[in-house]
């Protein structure tokens, strides 16, 4: 198959427009304005169910609207891991033109839209579009001039159309597989989180807002709802002068910090021995923090707001957070099973804030859990890291499923596009 410039394939590049506001032109003057945001890069078409109505001159609107088999690309934007240059089809009937973050790219005659849309999908995921890149700040701009000189495969017409047409069919089928996967994740999320709720909190419990408790479970068998200050003390953390070196020099003691939050935001570790950061005897000796015995549990009220962990060894921590330290009744891994079960309730009733959550000590006060004997306590704990190790190894093995077939797509994308795979005689070996 001939390569040849990849201008050769396009007829015309041009620079989006962002418009303004449609209130400030008449309504015969508005459009979508189609955005990076508005690419639905899987499956390289455009979504237009969240672009932003914009308004337009007549004579912008009639220079940049699309019409269905123009391609959008993305010129500026981008970041370390999605580098600008993505491509998407533009196929419905509705008035739209690209963002001025982006270009309206029309075939050439003799150039079929999807053939063109999978080439360029193949350039993009080969690096070919990166090395037309230019980035003197924080965002990335595509050097369309150096773009166009990219080489490409051109087959004849007829070809382009049966390299589509065999794409069309294989790429949906992939697609499809990987929606089915992606909803078993889904559910099987689901079920997890209901199963580890009943081993937790009881087969049959139900939790609702109530009008004199911040929130209050019913539940049978031989659970007691008891106010969790009851059988565990609480505290909090402080944070000591960072002006004073003394208390951040020679440290021993862990201090646990907001930074350390990330390490148990998916709650797949239990416990924490090691922090990102210590603190001195002086800093702990002349200031408000607390040395926390090991097995005290703490949850962050700040960042990542309801995320908790055992300590796995003594340690402070700062302000950020709230701490049990459980008597003699009561397992802190139950109880740390207990409250990572209540975090939607603790964020839905609890927590302040819409962008960044903040839940306050005093709300936390009269937090009550249901409390099983000590026995079961333990043997809930031993049910919930058996449901938590197959929750996991089941997620893993679904996500790696999905990765094969999104390699196998950009695999099956390059080697048609590229005469690499003949279409005609190509069977369906699909992974997954």
């Amino acid at each position: 198959m001939k390569k040849v410039p990849l201008r050769r394939l396009i007829a015309s590049v041009e620079n989006g427009a962002w418009g303004m506001d449609p209130e400030e032109l008449s309504s015969e003057a508005t459009a979508l304005c189609i955005r990076a945001a508005d690419f639905s890069f899987s499956d390289l078409r455009v979504d237009i169910t969240r672009a932003p109505t914009r308004g337009f001159d007549s004579r912008t609107l009639g220079r940049l609207r699309l019409s269905v088999g123009d391609i959008v690309l993305e010129k500026s934007g981008g970041g370390d891991n999605l580098p600008v240059g993505r491509t998407v089809l533009f196929d419905h009937e509705i008035t739209a033109v690209p963002t001025n973050f982006a270009a309206r790219v029309r075939p050439t005659s003799g150039v079929d839209s999807r053939y063109l849309t999978y080439l360029l999908r193949h350039l993009y995921e080969s690096g070919a579009t990166a090395r037309a890149i230019k980035q003197t700040t924080g965002i990335q701009n595509l050097d369309t001039d150096a773009w166009l000189t990219t080489e490409a495969p051109l087959p004849s017409e007829d070809e382009q159309l049966r390299i589509a047409d065999f794409l069309d069919d294989r790429v949906a089928r992939i697609d499809r597989i990987i929606a089915g996967r992606r909803e078993q994740t889904f559910s099987a999320r689901e079920a997890y989180e209901s199963a580890r709720r009943a081993v937790v909190l009881g087969t049959n419990s139900t939790c609702t807002l109530v009008t004199d408790l911040p929130w209050a479970l019913e539940v049978g068998g031989d659970r007691v709802v008891r106010r969790l200050a009851q059988v565990a003390a609480m505290g909090t953390g402080h944070t000591p002068s960072r002006s004073n070196p003394d208390y951040w020099i020679d440290c021993t003691t862990p201090w646990l910090t907001t930074s350390d939050v990330h390490r148990f935001r998916r709650d797949e570790i239990d416990e924490v021995a090691t922090t990102a950061i210590c603190i001195s005897e002086l800093g702990l000796a002349n200031s408000a923090a607390v040395l926390h015995p090991a097995g005290t549990v703490a949850l962050s009220r700040t960042a990542s707001a309801g995320f908790s962990i055992v300590m796995g060894t003594d340690m402070a921590t700062s302000q950020d957070f709230v701490t049990w330290t459980c008597g003699s009744d009561l397992d802190p891994h139950f109880l740390l099973a207990s409250l990572r079960v209540m975090r939607p309730f603790l964020l839905g009733y609890l927590a302040t804030g819409s962008t960044h959550k903040t839940i306050y000590f005093p709300d936390l006060t009269d937090l009550r859990i249901p409390i099983p004997p000590l026995a079961a306590q333990r043997q809930s704990v031993v049910d919930v890291r058996a449901l938590d190790a197959d929750y996991r190894s089941g997620n893993a093995a679904l996500n790696r499923q999905v990765g094969l077939l999104t390699e196998y797509k950009a695999s099956l994308i390059t080697a048609a596009v590229t005469g690499e795979l003949d279409v005609t005689t190509a069977g369906s070996n699909i992974p997954g």
